[in-house]
């Protein structure tokens, strides 16, 4: 099964602030200047999506509208070792899981997935470290947050990437594309 990333970072590589916060990215650069960025044609490319706890909690803040809601009907999947339930206004949205992500990785293949949207700065950790992201999409907003959440952490071994791909926005995003090496 394939398993990507498509996340957006400050430059300084924040996904968000120290309290979860991703304010900044709606403010970063020009935001009165519309861009495709590909996040459309990416979410057609996934079939489920596994996020973290915490990407959970903070789109459940959101609160957002059957319109506004970004998923349409995709299988979505929560990692949480404490939490069994959905938030309510997640219900019906979101199926939590709690276990080895390989069976998860395997049970989905068995049901017929191939693309897995992965989204969480420690969930995106936990399958680089188990060797199981094959692409990761980077936009970069052009905005220094000083400090917050890190995309990347402490790795189990080096990993490369390749075969970079980089687009500018009209915006002052940039968008690299890269394809993970374990060897």
């Amino acid at each position: 099964m394939k398993c990507s990333v498509y996340i957006a970072t400050s430059v300084d590589g924040f996904i968000a602030k120290k309290d979860g916060s991703v304010d900044w990215l709606h403010t970063a650069g020009k935001p009165d200047v519309e861009v495709d960025t590909g996040w459309d044609d990416y979410l057609a490319s996934v079939d489920c999506l596994i996020m973290g706890r915490s990407t959970m909690d903070v789109i459940s803040a959101m609160d957002l509208t059957p319109e506004q809601w970004p998923y349409g009907d995709m299988r979505i999947i929560a990692l949480s070792n404490t939490l069994k339930e959905a938030p309510d206004n997640m219900k019906g949205r979101v199926e939590m899981y709690s276990g080895d992500i390989d069976s998860l990785i395997t049970r989905l293949e068995s049901e017929g997935h191939r693309h897995a949207y992965i989204d969480g700065g420690a969930t995106i950790q936990a399958f680089l470290n188990l060797e199981l992201i094959n692409e990761i999409t980077i936009t970069r907003a052009p905005v220094l947050l000083g400090e917050g959440i890190p995309l990347f952490g402490k790795m189990s071994k080096e990993i490369k990437l390749e075969q970079a791909k980089a687009t500018a926005f009209a915006n002052d995003f940039v968008q690299v594309t890269y394809m993970v090496n374990y060897q």
